[in-house]
C-alpha cells in the first residue's frame, strides 16, 4: 500500500464520530498508529476515558467503517484506554495521587445529586477506572449510608486516614468521623477546613477520578472547592422544574466565574414511569435540562427517570449500578459516566509536572 492509501484511512477515521464526546477520532487525537503491510491494515485507537462495556462494539464499528475501503484485504482494530491528568485552575496543581477531580453540584437540595454522584462514581469504576468519592456535604453527609459503610477510617500513622472502600471505590466522608445523629453546628471556616483535611489527609491510592459530592448551593464549601482544590471539571445536576433550573443556573454561573469547566448537565427525575401500568408522565415538566445546557453552551449528559428502585437501592447501601447492573437506569448512569469522562478527555492536559519548581534562596 502507498502513503496515499494511508491518507485515505486517516480520512475515513476523520469521519468516524466517537459517540461519547461527539468528536471524530483524528481531531480527538485518539488515533495512535496506522500500520500497513501489503493488504493488511492495523489501526490502534487510544481513548482518554474508561469505556470497558463498549470497547468490543466500538472496535466492530470502526472496523465496519474502514471496510468501505476496497483495497483493505485484512484489518485489525485495537482500542485501548489511557487516562491522564487534566488542567486545573491557575495557580493550583493536581493532587499527586489523584489524576482528575470532578465536582458534582446542584443549585438546590432534593434533586438527587448525591444519588447521581454515587452512581456516577460506581459507573466510572464499572467502566474500568480507579475511582474515589469525597463527601463534601459536611452538614448532611449521605455517602456512608448510600454505600452501606460506617465506622471510623483506619490510620496507620495517626496523622492520615485510609479511605474506606465499597464496591472497589475509595471513599471518605465526615460521616465516618462523627455519630450519625450528631449535628454539625459549624461556621463556614470550620466546614471548609474539614473539606480540605478530608482531601489532604486521606491516603488516596492512584485515583483516576475523584468525584466530589458538593452540598447544594453556592456557599463557602463550593467557593473553597473552586478556589483552593484542583478541580478538572464539574457536573451540574437538576430536575426539569423551573425552580430547580433557576438554582442550577446559579451553580453553572459560579463555575464559570472561577474558571472550572462544566462538563455537562444531568437531568434527574425527568420522567415518572408507573410501576403498575408503565404509563410515562413528566410530572416535573419536560426538556428543562436540555434547554439549560443549550443556553449555557454545555453538554447535556443524560436524563434519569424518577424510579423507586434507584431510591430503594441507595437507601439499602447498594446503589443501582451495583445492585442491578443490567437495568436501564444502570445503563443510563454508565452512558453519563462515559460522556463525562470523554468530555474531560478533550480538555487541556496538565503540564505542571513538566516544569521544575524554582526556589530562590539567599546565599
Amino acid at each position: 500500500m502507498s502513503s496515499i492509501e494511508k491518507a485515505a484511512i486517516e480520512q475515513l477515521l476523520k469521519t468516524f464520530i466517537d459517540p461519547n464526546h461527539g468528536v471524530d477520532l483524528v481531531t480527538a487525537k485518539s488515533v495512535k498508529s496506522i500500520s500497513i503491510d501489503g493488504g493488511h491494515v492495523g489501526v490502534k485507537i487510544e481513548l482518554g476515558y474508561p469505556a470497558k462495556s463498549i470497547i468490543p462494539s466500538l472496535q466492530a464499528a470502526i472496523g465496519q467503517h474502514l471496510k468501505s475501503l476496497a483495497e483493505i484485504e485484512t484489518l485489525s482494530v485495537e482500542v485501548t484506554v489511557k487516562i491522564i491528568s487534566h488542567a486545573v485552575q491557575q495557580a493550583l496543581k493536581p493532587h499527586p495521587q489523584i489524576k482528575n477531580i470532578i465536582a458534582v453540584a446542584s443549585g438546590k437540595g432534593g434533586v438527587g445529586k448525591s444519588t447521581t454522584a454515587v452512581n456516577l462514581a460506581l459507573a466510572l469504576a464499572a467502566e474500568g477506572a480507579v475511582v474515589g468519592i469525597l463527601d463534601a456535604d459536611i452538614y448532611g453527609p449521605s455517602i456512608p449510608t448510600m454505600l452501606g459503610l460506617s465506622g471510623s477510617p483506619e490510620s496507620h500513622d495517626n496523622k492520615t486516614m485510609m479511605p474506606k472502600v465499597a464496591y472497589g471505590v475509595q471513599t471518605i466522608s465526615i460521616g465516618y468521623l462523627v455519630q450519625a445523629e450528631q449535628a454539625m453546628i459549624w461556621r463556614g471556616p470550620m466546614a471548609t477546613n474539614a473539606l480540605q483535611q478530608l482531601l489532604r489527609d486521606t491516603n488516596w491510592d492512584n485515583v483516576d477520578y475523584l468525584i466530589v459530592d458538593l452540598p447544594p448551593g453556592t456557599g463557602d464549601i463550593q467557593l473553597t472547592l473552586a478556589q483552593q482544590i484542583p478541580v478538572s471539571g464539574a457536573v451540574v445536576v437538576t430536575t426539569p422544574q423551573d425552580i430547580a433550573l433557576i438554582d442550577a443556573q446559579r451553580g453553572l454561573s459560579m463555575f464559570a466565574k472561577v474558571n472550572v469547566p462544566v462538563l455537562g448537565v444531568v437531568e434527574n427525575m425527568s420522567l415518572h414511569i408507573c410501576s403498575q401500568c408503565g404509563h410515562e408522565e413528566a410530572i416535573f415538566g419536560a426538556g428543562g435540562g436540555v434547554a439549560m445546557a443549550e443556553i449555557n453552551k454545555v453538554d447535556f449528559l443524560g436524563a434519569l427517570p424518577l424510579d423507586i428502585n434507584i431510591r430503594q437501592d441507595a437507601d439499602l447501601g447498594r446503589p443501582t449500578v451495583v445492585a442491578d447492573p443490567d437495568s436501564r437506569a444502570a445503563e443510563i448512569y454508565k452512558t453519563i459516566a462515559r460522556k463525562t469522562a470523554a468530555k474531560l478527555a478533550l480538555k487541556a492536559k496538565d503540564f505542571s509536572s513538566r516544569f521544575p519548581t524554582i526556589v530562590v534562596q539567599n546565599s
